[in-house]
């Protein structure tokens, strides 16, 4: 009988050794990957709450007092703003929920509407190319009406549907309940664009 050298128990062979190595150097490859990315979300998480918080909110449209403007469904960006011109699209809070209103007036205007719905403000005739109906109701206020301090005056697009500042259910706008302005149109993808 020959006697045949054999290999010891539990040494490993080079290409074994060469295997193992280049696992762990992925698996620290892999860590480190992985460290970094949780970084990069947290960072980018960070910067959106913040940027969300002090410049800009977006916002899921609901309801037809906006239309054809805004549809139901609709995701804006209103930006934080607190200074208003006539036409613009407003953000704001009324009982636990975000309405979208177009401002007709600021602080210190008068606004009249006549019984064919047209709208004034200071004595002049506001251009609305984005209204499709003219209403007066539902109103329960007396025009001409003076906007009180820190206050704007809203309409919906769609005003003989729109709860706005002609009934005293939702009245002027005041400062604490102040979005912003709605400013860009995120979605559907087809209307991606400002407003």
């Amino acid at each position: 009988m020959s006697k045949r050298k054999a290999k010891p128990q539990g040494k490993p062979s080079l290409e074994q050794l060469k295997s193992e190595l280049k696992r762990e150097n992925n698996k620290k490859e892999y860590k480190k990957v992985l460290r970094n990315s949780v970084i990069v979300v947290v960072v980018v998480a960070a910067f959106a709450v913040l940027v969300s918080s002090f410049y800009v909110t977006v916002l899921k449209v609901t309801g037809d007092s906006m239309t054809p403007t805004l549809e139901t469904g609709q995701i804006v960006i209103a930006s934080n703003s607190a200074t208003f011109e006539t036409g613009d699209l407003l953000a704001f809070y009324y009982n636990n929920k975000v309405l979208v209103k177009r401002v007709i007036g600021s602080p210190g205007d008068w606004v009249n509407i006549d019984e064919s719905g047209n709208v004034m403000v200071n004595g002049k005739l506001i251009d609305e190319p984005y209204i499709t109906d003219k209403s007066l109701e539902p109103t329960d206020l007396s025009f001409p009406y003076q906007i009180p301090e820190n206050r704007w005056f809203v309409l919906g697009d769609h005003r003989s549907v729109s709860i706005d500042s002609r009934s005293s259910v939702i009245g002027c706008v005041t400062k604490e309940q102040l979005i912003g302005k709605v400013i860009f149109r995120v979605f559907p993808f087809d209307d991606f664009g400002g407003i």
